[in-house]
């Protein structure tokens, strides 16, 4: 997990902290703002699996508009793409 895996899951859980940390290390975390207790390493990681769960499931729907919309205008992707370029 990196630096912005991080930052993102720990906002889905604690969306009003404030914190910083040394690259990806859990003990360097110093929250600023926190409510209530500060998650713990294994929280994050299931927070994580959320956030990129999440980020799948985005990009297989804008697939899938993509593709109805292409569909629909009776084109293909390569030629969606020479119109464009």
């Amino acid at each position: 997990m990196n630096a912005n895996d991080i930052v993102k899951a720990i906002k889905l859980i604690k969306p009003e902290s404030e914190f910083s940390f040394q690259e990806t290390d859990y003990s360097t975390i110093k929250w600023d703002v926190l409510e209530g207790e500060a998650p713990t390493w294994a929280e994050i990681e299931a927070a994580h699996l959320e956030v990129k769960a999440a980020e799948e499931a985005a990009k297989a729907e804008a697939a899938a508009k993509r593709q109805a919309l292409l569909d629909r205008l009776g084109i293909s992707e390569e030629e969606a793409k020479l119109l464009l370029s």
